[in-house]
């Protein structure tokens, strides 16, 4: 009996951080409401993997204004490294109070004996260089310091080297930080780390050990229509249907780029600016750019867009 009350008390928080999600405009299945859920209970990252456009970066957007939470973002880059992603000292700072003391060296030098004794003096501004003022936090070391834990967003993780990925790793098993002139500075509150790759490498086994694993892939027909009718308020039904089937059979030819679902939201908006009940083919003709980045790849379905059409107004 226990354990059912226990199974109802967790999907009843699923469904919760579903509507949740869904007030703020972003629309999830179960399976990603799902893994939100294990990853606050579990203490654990998430790595959310998919092709560009699904929605992973929004996700971790949703959850943190499902939560109230504050969102850091850290965006990954070849050659990213520690200094540009967990904190840096304020040269510029530190030099203008060094000429400060610069200015009032001799009022500070005032009644010592000998050099021995003035650099004593001289030593007891050191840690002073080196303290929380002079410090910039990066956005990993912001993360450990937000008091309610934040979502931290590591946003293409791919895109980073391997050694910043195992150093990434060392941080998110203990949720602290090594300051040599400072001391260790620990999470009070342990963040929700969102993780995201749109697999342009392979992420190591070590880091996906660490982490709940999330692929999102391009949503079914009606799925996406609810993902469009939320984005997109005031699409006929018909325009509704139509541009979604569309946009399902275009990501079953062999092109380049398939069109990802922010680029349905696009298309979309443009057909409501253009006035439009239904589609016809000049229509299609002349916003296919807009789903389509590749003009290899516009050009490779140029000839199916009548029949296309056709199968999404549902006709023979």
């Amino acid at each position: 009996m226990t354990n059912h009350i226990k199974s109802d008390d967790a999907k009843r928080e699923i469904q919760l951080i579903q509507e949740g999600f869904e007030v703020g405009g972003y629309v999830a299945n179960t399976q990603i409401s799902t893994a939100v859920y294990l990853a606050k209970a579990l203490d654990k990252p998430i790595l959310v993997e998919g092709p560009p456009g699904v929605g992973k970066t929004e996700l971790a957007k949703a959850t943190a204004a499902h939560l109230g939470r504050e969102l850091i973002r850290l965006q990954c880059y070849e050659g990213l490294d520690e200094a540009k992603a967990l904190y840096e000292w304020k040269y510029g700072k530190q030099l203008l109070y060094t000429q400060v003391l610069k200015d009032k060296l001799a009022d500070l030098m005032e009644g010592t004996n000998g050099i021995t004794e003035a650099m004593v003096r001289l030593h007891e501004f050191d840690d002073t260089f080196f303290s929380p003022e002079f410090l910039e936090p990066r956005p990993l070391l912001k993360a450990l310091q937000v008091p309610d834990g934040g979502v931290l967003l590591v946003d293409e993780i791919d895109k980073s080297d391997n050694e910043f990925e195992a150093f990434l790793l060392e941080i998110l098993s203990d949720f602290q930080v090594s300051i040599p002139e400072i001391g260790t500075i620990k999470a009070d509150v342990k963040p929700v780390v969102f993780l995201t790759s749109n697999n342009t490498r392979e992420v190591g086994d070590a880091l996906k050990r660490r982490c709940l694993h999330l692929y999102i892939s391009f949503p079914d027909q009606k799925l996406e229509m609810k993902i469009i009718n939320k984005r997109v308020p005031g699409v006929p039904e018909s325009l509704l249907d139509q541009l979604v089937a569309f946009v399902q059979e275009l990501r079953t030819k062999t092109i380049k780029k398939l069109p990802a679902v922010s680029e349905t939201i696009d298309w979309a908006r443009a057909l409501m600016l253009l006035h439009t009940d239904e589609l016809d083919e000049d229509l299609v003709r002349n916003t296919l750019n807009l789903l389509l980045k590749f003009e290899d790849d516009i050009e490779s379905v140029e000839n199916e867009i009548p029949g296309m059409i056709r199968r999404a107004r549902g006709e023979s």
